[in-house]
Parts: structure tokens; sequence; C-alpha cells
């Protein structure tokens, strides 16, 4: 039996979904550890149920939920404090958090000057130069032998409504992490400067937000966040493949088609005629068609991501017949285009 010396993590994303049909080689995957932070951690007790917990029982994952309050010295446990410049509500404190996350991440404490914040800043955007200080004195210490400088770099993740959306091609990325920190904000949010910091001392920090709305806490997000990530975790699915095919996965991302299963009538549905044939070459037509479709009707916005050089010939005809442009790059609705209707003369009235 052939066994592989590389871990999927060393794939790039774009290989991941063939690597995980490679069924018939064993693969070397190292756990993946999960931290999360919480003034409700016993809100996660559901993670060791379905799939995940079975992830976690062999050992393909590990998970730890922490109160975020087993960090505080005052006799109330308290984790926020009022606004800065005033405003409702209240603010998750930096101290608190900060120790946290530091004993978490195995991070000494650093005093951040101007610049550091700024270089990290930039370094998002990819124009730092790398030479700015994290520490105007001496009491500022290095990192600790064997911890962030030696392993793995972890990913500490924030859920908050202000920030960029989550996405499946962000949970395929995160699926090849080795260690997620989740930090779960309540009442008006985490203080701002608690990522900047961290930022600034080399962690890479993720901000996201889960859709246009607002939640009590963090730790619905979180918990969404964890399941579209670890699903993608080869040895996590019962049936690997069911992955490759889902809405939103790959380069050229569609909905998924609509799914039926038997009956082959119900209550006067019919399943579509075609996927009772037989002919897989129609069924795949068929699905990838039906796909096309609703993505057309539901998200358009990804039907104008598409790289055209990737359309087949049907392809092409289908999304011509919903009203599509696909001679450029990518395809572009004909009234965005702004293209002549085409009309036929009238007859002549003689």
């Amino acid at each position: 039996m052939l066994t592989a010396t590389f871990t999927l993590r060393d794939l790039p994303a774009s290989m991941t979904h063939l690597a995980i049909l490679l069924a018939g080689i064993p693969l070397l995957w190292s756990s993946m550890k999960i931290d999360i932070v919480s003034v409700f951690p016993e809100y996660f007790e559901v993670l060791n149920l379905s799939l995940l917990g079975k992830a976690q029982a062999k050992g393909l994952v590990t998970v730890q939920a922490h109160n975020l309050r087993d960090w505080t010295h005052d006799v109330h446990h308290s984790v926020d404090d009022t606004p800065v410049g005033g405003g409702a509500g209240m603010v998750m404190k930096p101290e608190v958090w900060s120790e946290c996350l530091d004993d978490l991440l195995g991070l000494a404490p650093a005093t951040i000057t101007a610049d550091a914040v700024d270089c990290a800043a930039e370094h998002a955007c990819g124009t730092c130069d790398g030479e700015a200080s994290t520490s105007t004195d001496d009491t500022t210490a290095e990192v600790p032998d064997g911890t962030a400088a030696d392993s793995p770099r972890p990913v500490l993740i924030f859920p908050n409504p202000s920030a960029p959306l989550f996405t499946q091609q962000d949970a395929t990325e995160l699926s090849h992490a080795d260690h997620l920190l989740f930090g779960c904000g309540r009442y008006e949010g985490y203080d701002a400067r608690i990522p900047q910091y961290y930022r600034a001392q080399g962690v890479d920090v993720r901000e996201y937000s889960i859709g246009d709305y607002v939640l009590n806490g963090g730790e619905v997000a979180v918990s969404v966040m964890l399941e579209a990530i670890t699903r993608l975790m080869p040895g996590f699915m019962g049936n690997p493949a069911s992955i490759v095919e889902e809405s939103y996965t790959g380069g050229n991302a569609l909905l998924e088609h609509r799914q039926y299963t038997k009956p082959a009538e119900w209550r006067g549905l019919k399943v579509p005629d075609v996927l009772l044939s037989g002919d897989h070459g129609k069924v795949d037509r068929f699905r990838r068609d039906e796909a096309l479709s609703k993505t057309d009707e539901l998200r358009p916005d990804l039907i104008e991501a598409l790289d055209c050089t990737q359309l087949d010939k049907a392809d092409r005809k289908t999304l011509m017949s919903l009203g599509w442009e696909v001679s450029g790059p990518h395809p572009r609705k004909r009234e965005s285009l702004n293209l002549p209707t085409l009309t036929h003369p009238s007859p002549s009235a003689d």
C-alpha cells in the first residue's frame, strides 16, 4: 500500500479536493487545534455532537472553549467598561483579552509603538518594509523559544458585523491551518486596539462578518465558521466526494443544483425525468444547466465572476439563453452592457 509523505496542508488550496478524492492513499494529517474564548463557554458543548464530535474522537481536531472571565482579577470578574467618548452599551476591555490571548498564543506582553501599528496595517496591503519596532523600552519581551517563533503561525479570528464577509474560499484556506483561535465579542464589541496590537505582534489576525445583520455575541458566528472550516478537512466527512460539487466550491463557483431522492413521485410532484434516465452525461448536463440557471436567478454576482475561458460550449449556450454575453473575459448581462434591442420591422399597411 502506498503512503503519501506529505500532508494536505502542503498542497495549494486548488488541489485540496483532488487530494481528498485519493481515498486509496492514506495521507498524514496533523490535528488542528482550535481554541475559543467566550464569556459563555458552555455554548460550545454542542460542538461535541454529530460529525465535529466524531472528528474530535478520531483526533482530527481538538476544540477547547475558554471562559474569558478566568483572566479577570476583580471580585465581579468584569470584562467590559463604558465606551470612551460616550455612547450606549459597554465595550470589552483590552486588558482582560490581552492576558487571555497572550497565554493561549504563548506570547509575552509587549509595548507597541505607533510605527508598529502602522506597519501592521500596511503589511496587509503589502506596503510594509518590515523595519518598524514593536517596542519602545526594555519591558517588551521577545517571543519565547518554542512558541510563536518556532511553531506554525496561529490564526486569530474575531467575528465582527463590520468586517468583510466570511466566504467558502476563506473556509477552504483556514481548513489548512494548524491552530485557530476564535474570540467571541459581546455587548458593543471588543476594544479596537486588540486586533491592532496582535497584528503588530506578527499574529495573523482575521475579522469576519457572517452576514448583514447583528447578533448578541460572537458565539453563533464562531459556530458557523467552525463548521464551514472543519468539514473541509480530509477524514471529516463520511463521503469526501460530497463536498466537491457544493455551492461556492471551486474556482468557478456556482450554487449547487437541486437535489432529489426517492420516491420518483411524491404528492403529485415528480423528479425530473432525465435524472431517471441512467444516462450519466445527460444527468451531468442537466445538473450543470440547473446550477447555472439557479445562480443566475439568485446570485448573478457569481455568474459575473466566472472565467469565460473555462466555460464549455454547452455552458455558453445556457448562459446566452439566460441573457448573458460570454464573449469577454467574464459573463455580463446584456442589459448592463446597453446592447441595442433587436427588433423586426413592422409589416407595411398597404
